[in-house]
This record gives C-alpha cells, sequence and structure tokens, in this order.
C-alpha cells in the first residue's frame, strides 16, 4: 500500500479486515516494525477517536509520532498556487508539506470541507496539495469528500457481528441535525460498503441524495420507514444537501432513529461514527441500548488504522 485515502487503494478488502481482526486479537505483535521511522498526524481540524485511535496504533507498531495541530498551532497556512502572501497567510502550505518530508516518514492528514465552495471540496482542495507535495506516503485521516479509516473499522465491526450466511441488508439513514454537516462519512460508508458483501440501502429525505460518484447504483429510499424494512445493521449519520451545496432544505417527518423504528427491523445492530447529538440524531434508548454497536465501532478504529499503518510500513521496507 503506497498511500491510503480511499477504498481504492486497498488491493484487498477482506485481506485487510482479517488482518485488522488479527491485529485486535494482540495488538502488539509488531512492536518492533516501526522502529526508527515517524509518523506525522496532521490536524487541520478538530479530533477525538481519529487522534487517539491513530495514535495508540502508530505507538503499537513502534512508530514515532509527531501530532500537529495546525490550525491552532502552526502558522496560518496559504492554499492558493501563486498568492501573493501579504495578508494574514504566513506559510504556504507547500513550503510546510517539504517540512513535513524532512521529519517524516509517513504524512496523515486530517482537513474537513470547508462546506462553501462545492468546486473546492469536491476536487479535495487540501488533500489534493499533500499528495501533490508529499515525498512520502500520505494517509486520510478525513477529507472533504471521504473518511477511509472510519469505513475500514466499519467494515470490521460489520464484518465481526455478522455470522449468517446471508447477505445483511445495511441501511445508511440520513438523521436531523442543527447544522449544515459535510458529506464525507455517507460517501466513504456506501463507496466501501459497494466493496463489501451487503446488500446496500440509502435511506435519506427528498433533497439529501448523496453525489451519485460515491452511491453509484445504490438504491436510495427517500421513506425511511420502508427503507428499515428487515434491515441487519443500520448507520446513523446527517448529511447537508449535495446538490444545493451545504443546504438544509426542509424535511417532514421525524427521522431520528428510535426503538418504535427498530422495531421494523430484523434486530438491526445501529452504527454512528460519532460524535452524536443525542436525542436528535437518534434517541438515548437507541444510544444506550442492547442495538447499539457504536461503542466497539469507535475501538475498532485502533485496529483500521493499525492494519492501514503496517500495509504502509511494509511498502517503505520493499
Amino acid at each position: 500500500m503506497k498511500k491510503f485515502t480511499s477504498v481504492s487503494d486497498v488491493e484487498n478488502l477482506q485481506e485487510i479486515i482479517k488482518k485488522a481482526l488479527q491485529i485486535k486479537a494482540d495488538p502488539l505483535t509488531e512492536t518492533q516494525k516501526g522502529k526508527g521511522k515517524t509518523i506525522g498526524l496532521v490536524f487541520l481540524n478538530s479530533s477525538l477517536r481519529t487522534r487517539l485511535s491513530s495514535q495508540i496504533a502508530a505507538q503499537n507498531l513502534g512508530l514515532n509520532v509527531l501530532t500537529l495541530n495546525a490550525a491552532q498551532e502552526a502558522w496560518n497556512l496559504e492554499f492558493a498556487d501563486g498568492a501573493v502572501m501579504n495578508g494574514d497567510t504566513v506559510e504556504h502550505i507547500k513550503d510546510a508539506i517539504e517540512v513535513l518530508n524532512q521529519y517524516c516518514d509517513i504524512i496523515a492528514v486530517r482537513c474537513f470541507a470547508g462546506m462553501k465552495s462545492k468546486e473546492d471540496d469536491v476536487n479535495e482542495s487540501i488533500l489534493s496539495q499533500f499528495e501533490k507535495h508529499a515525498k512520502v506516503p500520505v494517509i486520510s485521516l478525513e477529507s472533504a469528500t471521504r473518511h477511509p479509516l472510519q469505513s475500514l473499522a466499519d467494515c470490521i465491526t460489520i464484518t465481526e457481528n455478522w455470522k449468517k450466511d446471508y447477505k445483511p441488508k445495511v441501511v445508511l439513514t440520513w438523521a436531523p441535525h442543527i447544522k449544515p454537516i459535510a458529506h464525507a462519512v455517507g460517501n466513504s460508508f456506501a463507496e466501501w460498503m459497494q466493496e463489501m458483501d451487503v446488500e446496500l440501502v440509502i435511506a435519506n429525505p427528498e433533497g439529501y441524495d448523496l453525489d451519485k460518484n460515491f452511491t453509484k447504483d445504490v438504491k436510495v429510499i427517500h421513506d425511511q420507514d420502508e427503507a428499515l424494512k428487515d434491515a441487519d445493521f443500520i448507520y446513523v449519520k446527517n448529511w447537508s444537501s449535495f446538490d444545493d451545496y451545504a443546504a438544509m432544505p426542509e424535511v417532514k417527518g421525524n427521522w431520528m432513529l428510535t426503538n418504535e423504528k427498530l422495531a421494523n427491523t430484523n434486530n438491526a445492530k445501529v452504527m454512528h461514527c460519532l460524535p452524536v447529538r443525542r436525542n436528535v440524531e437518534l434517541s438515548d434508548e437507541v444510544m444506550d441500548g442492547d442495538h447499539s454497536i457504536i461503542y466497539q465501532q469507535a475501538k475498532n478504529r485502533i485496529f483500521s488504522a493499525q492494519a492501514v499503518f503496517s500495509e504502509i510500513l511494509d511498502e517503505l521496507k520493499a
């Protein structure tokens, strides 16, 4: 694995899921693998699970870990090529990345969608700079359009919880929120599930369809109750409009997941990437109930990261 920004960077999804589960069984089997190597974790946005799981995963492999909260601790960054930097920005992103090239053997970056320019977000205006200027492997810790380490953890979690001999029905359902939320988790989950042996259905209100470049031919249903019927797994996530970019069209009806709605499923397991706005996106009764595998999903973030870091280290030693 030379880089990790989407499912297309994974040669064999089932093999890396298997590897992650082996790591979970014994996380300290490769404590010398990263000896003498340094990973730089660059955060341009807030993080809890991604930050901590990446640090734990790297330490389990013996990597040196440098963590940079770039939005708070670094100079104001300029991202535009050809910019005349006579304003608030102090350091150009390509200069910052060149310095990271000197200090790090792997660069992992977290950069959210700006939610202002559809073109900039769709074209990954920040992550693309890292891919362009980095001379070492780049790992996405979430970008404008995808969250691949989360999606790999989701695949691991579904694999752990499915032992039956038929394809599970997996429903990605939109949930309410108080502000416009980016599409990265929804896009990424849809993309990765299409590589899994599952029946994927997406449920969202009219006006909230995700980018077809990610959902492709996946069935989209605008009636949540209909979509949830006989579901085995339910992934709850909010996102704003893609067509009317970052808008929040009016939604009729209650899309918050409750136990009453779960009664229509096949005793479905409930997933969410966290953080979650309780009693807005899903109810306390679901979050804290027997259907929830959300914390298991969060723990698996360690093992998704560790499997990817291990694969990258194999490439560095090749």
